[in-house]
């Protein structure tokens, strides 16, 4: 079966005015996807041209994969590629830096390949999907990063007694040195997390699924910022977050999210994170055979 895949909508917002967006999107004839810079905990940012290192991998990584991923295209290869010539890029102008400061970001998308629709992803960005018939799918490369994370910023929240007066935990020495340890970790053996950045071999670990379905499907693709509906806030489930995007439009729910963060609760007391206000981005995908 041939399938198509188009773009019907899509919205990138930044979590805090003044502050650099870290997420992309991107799209072609035959695959979209969104990549979530994640914030960077090194002492300095190198990119600035982008506003952060974070923003600047999301955003070449995101320009790449627009151009280079067709569906003959391995993807695993050329996500490899991506991060050695990152890698390339960043150490000609930061130089050597702890791993904790390597820039790298998460990624989900669909693409159609000459086998059908699939999935991919690395870290904890998420698609839903809502089949035609009403069943619903939830992909993503970590299932169990919402639980993980929300334990670490519960710990932190009760400990400093909210998310911190700047809006982010990154303020707090002890936090901090805890992220720092963990992001050591990504991309390697040692961590759970592998994710898009500067180390090739995490490909090797990039999560694909295929896709069956009959007759058509409509989809959100999003970085865990607007997931959070689903995840932290309980606002809706997968299904009905594709229903709205479909009939209301996307930023009626980012609308709702920066409601929930900076209004119901913005010390992160009822609902734990480490951010008062993700970026948020998604893409609204309709797929047909």
């Amino acid at each position: 079966m041939t399938f198509r895949l188009d773009v019907i909508a899509s919205l990138t917002d930044a979590g805090k005015p003044g502050r650099a967006n870290e997420d992309r999107l991107g799209s072609n004839r035959t695959a979209a996807f969104v990549v979530d810079g994640a914030t960077g905990l090194g002492d300095r940012q190198f990119m600035s041209d982008y506003g952060s290192d974070a923003a600047w991998i999301a955003d070449y990584a995101a320009r790449r994969m627009t151009v280079e991923l067709t569906p003959e295209v391995a993807l695993p290869d050329l996500l490899a590629r991506i991060s050695a010539d990152a890698r390339t890029i960043f150490d000609a102008t930061a130089g050597e830096q702890p791993r904790y400061a390597w820039p790298l970001a998460a990624l989900a998308g669909l693409r159609v390949t000459e086998d059908g629709l699939e999935f991919f992803g690395l870290g904890d960005s998420v698609v839903y999907l809502l089949h035609d018939d009403g069943r619903t799918d939830t992909f993503t490369a970590l299932p169990d990063a919402f639980a993980r994370e929300q334990a670490a910023a519960r710990r932190h929240v009760e400990r400093v007694g909210g998310i911190g007066a700047s809006g982010a935990a990154l303020g707090d020495p002890e936090t901090l040195e805890e992220l720092r340890r963990n992001r050591e970790r990504q991309n390697t053996p040692d961590g759970w997390v592998w994710s898009l950045g500067l180390v090739p071999e995490a490909a090797e670990h990039l999560a694909r699924q295929p896709i069956p379905i009959t007759g058509g499907a409509t989809a959100v693709i999003c970085s865990d910022g607007l997931a959070d509906l689903v995840s932290l806030y309980q606002t809706c489930d997968a299904g009905t977050l594709v229903r709205r995007a479909v009939t209301a439009g996307l930023q009626p729910l980012v609308t709702e999210l920066r409601h929930l963060e900076r209004e119901v609760d913005p010390d992160g007391l009822k609902y734990p994170r480490f951010k008062q206000c993700d970026d948020t981005t998604a893409v609204l995908v309709r797929v047909e055979g």
